[in-house]
């Protein structure tokens, strides 16, 4: 693994462009994380209902993974990309990172890169518990702009956003949109920093609900459905204008750019993929909940125009970024991913058969769940094995006595997996607040009380 890092690296740590400045032989790494936006909608994934030209053109001259999965839900992904853990390990609150934890950045930061965030965060705090998560600097990050840094700060994202700049919370103007200023962010941190090495993470607010207009497209009067077209135009957009930051100061070709979703779009989208209608399943544990556009670019790093049947997931990442840097993960990791970067530069394969998740995101609108699933077959633990390709909405639970062949196989395959996983579900129930139980037993008083009512009504009428 650390042979293609060196190669890619070299010998030398510094070059002189032909502008003159000096700048550091080590990649730039720039890993784009948008939000609610599962593969189904976008191009080159056979999405049919969107403008995505710029991601389709990132991926046809990079890799596209067929099968990147994600966690189902938002911050139990942030916490896997971050750490590079299975979620049995240090997810315990949604929205909270702990602030022990060690992150991309760390590790990136101490091997001699700039390191900065900017969009969203919302890793510090949640309205339901009382914690205390880690800020961007706790985690490793030199600078930030960012939105919804503590949830005492949670105002717009898109128009008017109220944002957090390096600790400077800024509220901005009504025709002033968030997105183009994480962009903008981006580009000026990118060309302040074109000596390098800098790490950005760039998670996007985009294409999250509540459904809004663009500063390309503003009628009000627009459909939901309509403005999430536009929303996912601008956000192809903003990824366009990074690539072409890259090129323009002439380090695209010591520069990798991920771009990876965060769990599948929300589930009032219905959007076209390979001619059938996909609703969005963010939350969900079926195909459509995980399954996310997962692309890799930098033309003097990737092996252009590769497409790769592999199945790779969020715990990827860490120990990809730290090849790419030349260095190593701390000696207690848990090492639950692998480098894709020999894969990256050559196309080599990974020798894995299946994917394990362990999904439990304690928030209300979403149930807890282990599985574990190849290309085709899903199996959950304790019971439930599903054919994904006949069956994407899992309706259906196949019937284990009447498996044969390849269905068999993968159902010892996926049984031997989730056997071998460490770790276990608090509870197989969804998750309820502690503000819940005081509600619902508000509630049952209350209606003891209209019961209580009513009988001495009836009494009374009885007279």
């Amino acid at each position: 693994m650390r042979s293609v890092a060196t190669l890619l690296l070299g010998v030398c740590l510094v070059l002189v462009s032909t502008s003159g400045i000096a700048r550091d032989s080590r990649p730039n790494i720039i890993l784009i994380l948008s939000d609610d936006v599962g593969a189904e909608t976008v191009g080159i994934y056979g999405g049919e209902s969107y403008q995505t030209p710029r991601l389709d053109e990132m991926a046809g001259e990079g890799v596209r993974f067929d099968y990147g999965h994600a966690q189902p839900l938002c911050t139990p992904s942030r916490v896997k990309i971050m750490t590079g853990q299975y979620n049995f390990r240090n997810y315990t609150h949604f929205s909270y990172l702990d602030p022990a934890q060690i992150t991309f950045a760390h590790v990136l930061k101490d091997a001699g890169y700039r390191t900065m965030v900017a969009g969203k965060w919302q890793l510090y705090d949640n309205r339901f518990e009382d914690v205390q998560g880690a800020l961007p600097g706790a985690a490793g990050f030199d600078e930030y702009l960012l939105w919804q840094l503590r949830n005492a700060d949670k105002s717009s994202r898109y128009w008017a956003p109220l944002l957090s700049h390096s600790g400077d919370l800024q509220q901005h103007g009504s025709d002033v949109y968030g997105p183009e200023l994480f962009n903008q962010y981006v580009l000026d941190y990118i060309e302040e920093n074109q000596s390098g090495p800098f790490f950005i993470y760039y998670p996007m607010v985009l294409a999250h609900d509540p459904w809004v207009t663009t500063p390309d497209m503003r009628d009000e009067s627009a459909s939901d459905q309509q403005k999430f077209a536009a929303m996912m135009a601008y956000m192809d957009k903003m990824v366009g204008n990074v690539l072409d930051k890259l090129a323009a100061l002439g380090i695209a070709d010591n520069t990798l750019v991920l771009f990876i979703g965060d769990n599948g779009t929300g589930r009032d989208i219905v959007s076209r993929q390979h001619g059938a209608d996909v609703r969005g399943a963010k939350g969900r544990t079926i195909d459509a909940g995980s399954r996310v556009p997962y692309m890799a670019w930098g033309p003097g790093i990737v092996k252009g125009g590769s497409v790769s049947d592999s199945l790779v997931n969020l715990n990827d990442i860490l120990p990809t970024l730290a090849d790419l840097a030349g260095v190593s993960l701390p000696i207690d990791h848990p090492q639950d991913g692998v480098s894709l970067l020999p894969l990256l530069a050559s196309g080599q394969p990974l020798a894995r058969e299946n994917i394990f998740i362990h999904y439990e995101p304690r928030w209300p609108t979403s149930k807890p769940a282990r599985y574990a699933f190849d290309r085709r077959w899903k199996l959950y633990e304790g019971g439930g094995f599903f054919d994904m390709q006949a069956d994407p909405l899992e309706n259906n639970a196949l019937d284990i006595s009447a498996l044969e062949g390849a269905s068999m196989a993968a159902y010892k395959a996926l049984s031997a997996r989730i056997d071998a996983m460490p770790g276990e579900l608090r509870s197989n129930r969804r998750w309820i607040p502690p503000q819940g139980y005081y509600l619902m037993a508000a509630s049952l008083l209350a209606l003891l009380g209209v019961l209580w009512l009513l009988w001495r009504l009836l009494r009374w009428l009885r007279r």
